[in-house]
Parts: C-alpha cells; sequence; structure tokens
C-alpha cells in the first residue's frame, strides 16, 4: 500500500512539475511503469489516483472520472502485457516505448477524446465524435512522444527499484 502511495506521489509531482509544457507529462510514463513493476492492479490504482489527486491542484471537473479512468487503464494493461520477473533489456525498453506509444495515441486519447464530446453535448452524433478524434490527433501525438521520451530516461532505473521494492516485500 506505502508503494503505491509513494508511485502516486512521485506522479502527481510529475505532473506539477511539467505543468507549463502542454501535453508534455511523465505520468502516463510512471503510471505504465507502476503497472509493469507492480502488476495491473497496482498499476490501475496508481492511474486512477494519480489523476484525481491531480486534478485536486490542476481543477476538478465532469473530466475527472474520465481521466482516472483512461490512465488508470494505462496501468491495467501495461501489467498484464509486459512480465514483471523479465530484465529491462534493450528489447525489452522498445517494446515498453512501442506499447507507451500506442497506448497513449490509442488508449488515452481513444478515451478523452469522445468523452469531451459527450461530456458538453446534448445530442451527440458520429461526426463530433470523429471531429473530436481529428482535433485531439495532435495533442494526443505530443502527449505520446512525450510519453516515449519519458519511458526511455525512466524505464531502467525505476524498474530496478520497482523490482527491489518488491523483493523486499516478498
Amino acid at each position: 500500500m506505502m508503494v503505491i502511495a509513494v508511485m502516486t506521489a512521485i506522479t502527481v509531482a510529475g505532473r506539477a512539475a511539467f505543468y507549463m509544457v502542454p501535453n508534455v507529462k511523465p505520468m502516463a510514463a510512471l503510471t505504465i511503469l507502476s503497472g509493469i513493476g507492480l502488476g495491473g492492479e497496482a498499476g490501475f490504482l496508481i492511474g486512477a489516483l494519480s489523476m484525481l489527486v491531480s486534478n485536486i491542484f490542476f481543477g476538478q471537473g465532469p473530466w475527472t472520472p474520465w481521466q482516472m479512468m483512461a490512465m488508470g487503464m494505462l496501468g491495467m494493461l501495461s501489467g498484464l502485457i509486459f512480465k514483471r520477473d523479465t530484465p529491462c533489456d534493450k528489447k525489452k525498453l522498445f517494446g515498453i516505448c512501442l506499447f507507451g506509444f500506442v497506448a497513449v495515441l490509442v488508449v488515452y486519447g481513444g478515451i478523452m477524446n469522445p468523452a469531451s464530446v459527450l461530456m458538453y453535448q446534448e445530442s451527440v452524433n458520429w461526426e463530433m465524435i470523429l471531429s473530436a478524434y481529428g482535433l485531439g490527433l495532435p495533442f494526443d501525438l505530443i502527449h505520446a512522444v512525450g510519453t516515449v521520451v519519458f519511458l526511455l530516461v525512466g524505464a531502467r532505473p525505476i524498474l530496478k527499484k520497482l523490482k527491489r521494492v518488491t523483493e523486499v516485500i516478498r
């Protein structure tokens, strides 16, 4: 429980540290690494809680549950796809970065883009949803590339520390 709280706090601090750069935040990368290092359930909790807590600083609204679900899904999927026991060699790092890019683009953007239409439109149609995807694509690409950069920088040290912590706990 303490590890989940600490990783959530680090993720929230990462969002706060990069608040001035639009869509370039280490949140998705830290959530993905938490899911890989601690398992899918913990990854979901860290992703969802980090959005809830960070929105205390950045503003709560009807988008908060959508963000919690989207970020939590990144943690859950990363925990289900990647094994904790394997070392983080170059091949696995490439796979983590590729997963991070695609997951942020498809999963996070795929949830948040139509959510913006569903939250603010009374009568929703397919044109609105497709327009939201089209308008959100440049922002999703920036978010995905930023996530890859943070994964490249932080994957090995963070996974190494999470592995050490989980070995001590067991």
